[in-house]
C-alpha cells in the first residue's frame, strides 16, 4: 500500500531516502535491544544532527535542511517504518515540540545558543508544560515565575516530560503574572541552573526506549534574557505549537499503523492454518481490508491539514485536532487488529506488533486527550 501523502514532490523523496538510510545505518539494528534497554544512546542525537536529520523543515542559517513541516512529517514517516523504534524516534524528535517556540518567537541570540546547538551538534531538548496536577488545561499551570531583577525565580513541577532525564535544556511554560491564559510565558532553563533537579525516569505502558522524566524547579534562577517573547504572553504561541504537534503525533500514527498492517500481511501470508495460508480465509483478507481502509482515510486527512497549515489556513487548529483523533483511533484499531491476526505470537514480547499495540495507546493522551480535541473541534466549528 503507497505510504506517501498527496502533496509529495521529488524533495520528498528524497527526504525519504536519506532518513531511510540513516535509519538502516543506526536505528533498525538496534531499536529492539534499546527498547528492551528503555534507553538509546546519547550519540544517536550527535549522528542524526551530522547527518542532516535534525534539521530537516529548518532553516539553513539556524543549522537546518530547509523544508517546511511537509518534509518533517515526510522524514519522521520514514524513520518510524523504517527503524521499527517508536520510542527511539519520539526520543530522537523532542527538539521538534521543544524549538519551534524559540524559532518563531525568540531572539537571534537565543536561536544561536539553543537551535544552532541542536540541530548543528545534537544538543538535547524538550518542553515542559504539563504538570503533576493538571495536563491539557495549559491556562491553569500553577508553575511560578517570579521577576527578581534580570532574572525569574521559579517555583514547581512537571511530570511526564519526554527527553527530560537527558535534555540540556528545558522549553519550560511558567505562570508570571495572574491566572488564567492571560498570566503565562514561556522560559528557556537550562540544564545544571541552580535550583532545577530532575526526578525519576518514569516507568510507562509503551515508548520505552525514550526517557521521560518529572522536573523539580525550587528557586531555580533563570536569567530574563531566556523569556521567548513578551512577559505573559506565551499562551498563542503555545497554542500554535500544539497544532503543529498534534499534526505530527497524527502522522506518527500513520507510520506505526503502517507498520503493523505491514507486518500483519507478511505474517498472515506465511501463516499456515487448516492446510492455507491465513490470507485464503475471507474474515482475514477482511480485516486487513479495514486496516488498509483506515490507514489511506486517516492519511488524507492528515495531508488535507498539512496543506491547509503550509496554506496559513487559520482554522488549522480545529482541522489538526480532528486528523489526531482520527489517527489515533485509526491507530488504535489497526495495532489491535494486527495482534489478533498474529494470534498468540501478537502477545509475545518477541514480536513486534506486540510493541506497537503499546506505543499506540499513548496517541490519544498525549498532545492533548480526545476529549479535549473535542473541545477544540467544537470551538473552531462554532457550537
Amino acid at each position: 500500500m503507497d505510504s506517501t501523502y498527496l502533496f509529495e514532490t521529488e524533495e520528498h523523496a528524497a527526504i525519504r531516502a536519506s532518513t531511510r538510510r540513516f535509519a538502516q545505518a543506526h536505528i533498525t539494528p538496534h531499536g529492539a535491544a534499546w527498547e528492551e534497554a528503555e534507553e538509546f544512546p546519547v550519540a544517536l542525537y550527535g549522528d542524526a544532527a551530522r547527518a542532516g536529520i535534525t534539521g530537516i523543515g529548518y532553516a539553513e542559517e539556524l543549522g537546518g535542511q530547509g523544508g517546511d513541516l511537509g518534509h518533517v512529517l515526510v522524514g519522521c514517516d520514514e524513520l518510524i517504518r523504517v527503524g521499527r523504534s517508536v520510542g527511539t524516534i519520539v526520543g530522537l524528535g523532542t527538539h521538534g515540540i521543544a524549538l519551534p517556540p524559540i524559532v518563531r518567537f525568540g531572539t537571534r541570540e537565543q536561536q544561536r545558543r539553543f537551535v544552532e546547538p541542536c540541530l548543528r551538534a545534537g544538543a538535547i531538548s524538550a518542553l515542559a508544560i504539563t504538570e503533576p496536577g493538571g495536563g491539557s488545561d495549559v491556562a491553569a499551570l500553577a508553575t511560578r515565575a517570579i521577576r527578581a531583577g534580570d532574572h525569574y525565580v521559579v517555583t514547581g513541577a512537571k511530570t511526564f516530560i519526554t527527553s527530560g532525564t537527558r535534555a540540556d535544556f528545558v522549553t519550560t511554560a511558567v505562570r508570571t503574572g495572574g491566572a488564567g491564559h492571560g498570566g503565562v510565558s514561556l522560559l528557556v532553563i537550562e540544564r545544571g541552573t541552580p535550583g532545577f533537579s530532575v526526578g525519576k525516569k518514569l516507568a510507562k505502558t509503551g515508548w520505552w526506549a525514550s526517557d521521560t522524566a518529572e522536573l523539580h524547579f525550587d528557586g531555580c534562577r533563570v536569567p530574563a534574557a531566556n523569556r521567548i517573547g513578551a512577559e505573559h504572553g506565551a499562551f498563542p504561541m503555545i497554542m500554535v505549537n500544539f497544532a503543529g504537534e498534534r499534526l505530527m503525533l497524527a502522522a506518527q500514527c500513520v507510520a506505526i499503523a503502517q507498520l503493523a498492517y505491514s507486518e500483519s500481511v507478511a505474517y498472515t501470508r506465511a501463516r499456515q492454518a487448516f492446510g492455507k495460508a491465513l490470507t485464503g480465509f475471507q474474515v482475514t483478507r477482511h480485516k486487513l481490508a479495514d486496516m488498509a481502509t483506515r490507514i489511506a482515510a486517516a492519511r488524507a486527512l492528515v495531508g488535507e491539514t498539512l496543506v491547509r497549515a503550509l496554506r496559513g489556513d487559520v482554522m488549522v487548529a480545529g482541522l489538526a485536532a480532528m486528523a489526531k483523533n482520527a489517527a489515533t483511533d485509526m491507530c488504535s484499531f489497526v495495532c489491535d487488529a494486527a495482534v489478533q491476526l498474529h494470534g498468540g505470537m501478537g502477545y509475545m514480547r518477541e514480536t513486534l506488533v506486540e510493541r506497537l499495540y503499546r506505543d499506540a495507546r499513548l496517541y490519544p493522551i498525549g498532545g492533548g486527550t480526545r476529549e479535549v480535541m473535542n473541545e477544540v473541534i467544537s470551538k473552531t466549528e462554532g457550537y
